[in-house]
């Protein structure tokens, strides 16, 4: 799945993407540490995978990002 970095903290690692939709939808520290990276930068296109499923509306949203890499072509 592909998405745009939003947002990024260098310190802990952790930070947002934004799905197509403009959904934004959280990672942590070990998907950041699976995709190889040193540093992302808000706009950045990435390719991420997810676990779970979005929540319908009025739940919570049950995605997981596991991965986040840059996105080639």
């Amino acid at each position: 799945m592909q998405a745009t970095a939003y947002t990024y903290d260098p310190d802990t690692r952790t930070g947002q993407v934004l799905l197509d939709d403009g959904t934004p939808v959280p990672f942590d520290a070990p998907a950041f540490d699976r995709g190889g990276l040193r540093l992302l930068r808000p706009g950045q296109r990435v390719r991420i995978e997810v676990e779970g499923t979005a929540g319908s509306e009025g739940e919570k949203d049950g995605r997981r990002i596991t991965l986040v890499t840059l996105q080639t072509f």
